[in-house]
């Protein structure tokens, strides 16, 4: 009988163990999944407070003032990867962006699936080392320029010496627009193309023969826009058309997919009169007055 007592005794005792220990095991069970579910929402939540930018170097600058002035606005972050209007596009299409940027026009195949939206027109300016004595060149001359039938300075007015021919690599949207006004698509005869708009501005200013093409919303002082046709590049001859070579400034948004809250947001202040001061602070010429 003191047997049947201990034993049960013993067997009650094991029972409350086992008890205590499945209910703090739940207990941790339930606290790490708390603690993933604020994990997650924190993530979600941050993810909310910013927006991706992917694409055109050639736009850094504009976005660069609106990304700025918006964080100042809204406290968003907006962020931006400089990889070319090709890559941007490329990025929206397969999600890895919330918005594309691109200084050419979408392609038909492209317009597809996406939207393109100008927030502003900027002039691609022909430059030249500032020791170049040339001010002015038709876009005749340009276009034989970079197709290889005018190969000396000489002969449009210049020094004699050997023209050298800098311009982007193929996925650039300055490169897409300066070749699709001049006609020399798949056709120029290039020294050197470059991955940016810096490199290119760069390497005229340390070459005297050298020719390149640069958003004029990037170009400052250490090289010599040309006029074209007579024309100088400015907000005034670009808006009025005069100037002849230009492209739109394309915010890149997919067809099929609605955007993000945040990203709406910034789209729509892009896309606004308000951000006028900013993109011509940036250099270009804003669109929407």
């Amino acid at each position: 009988m003191k047997n049947k007592q201990f034993m049960a005794g013993v067997l009650a005792v094991l029972m409350a163990i086992c008890a205590a220990g499945c209910s703090a095991e739940k207990g941790s069970e339930s606290s790490n999944s708390q603690t993933s579910s604020v994990n997650q929402q924190a993530k979600n939540d941050e993810q909310s407070s910013s927006v991706s930018t992917d694409g055109s170097t050639s736009m850094e600058s504009v976005i660069g003032f609106l990304s700025e002035a918006y964080q100042e606005k809204t406290g968003v972050k907006v962020t931006y990867n400089p990889t070319g209007s090709g890559s941007g596009i490329q990025a929206v299409q397969d999600g890895r962006c919330d918005i594309g940027l691109s200084s050419r026009d979408l392609k038909p195949e492209e317009s597809q699936t996406l939207n393109g939206t100008v927030i502003a027109l900027d002039g691609i300016a022909v430059i030249v080392n500032k020791d170049n004595a040339v001010a002015n060149l038709t876009k005749e001359q340009i276009t034989k320029i970079y197709l290889g039938e005018i190969k000396n300075w000489s002969e449009v007015g210049g020094s004699d010496a050997p023209i050298v021919c800098i311009g982007r690599e193929a996925a650039s949207g300055t490169r897409d627009g300066f070749e699709s006004v001049t006609g020399t698509a798949e056709k120029c005869v290039y020294s050197q193309e470059l991955t940016s708009t810096g490199d290119v501005i760069q390497t005229v200013a340390s070459n005297p023969n050298a020719i390149g093409y640069a958003s004029l919303a990037a170009v400052g002082d250490t090289v010599k826009a040309l006029s074209v046709d007579g024309v100088t590049p400015s907000e005034d001859t670009v808006l009025s058309k005069e100037y002849p070579i230009q492209r739109g400034f394309l915010l890149v948004t997919p067809k099929d997919k609605a955007l993000s809250a945040s990203a709406q947001a910034f789209f729509d202040f892009c896309t606004s009169s308000e951000v006028s001061e900013y993109i011509r602070e940036a250099g270009a010429v804003p669109v929407a007055e």
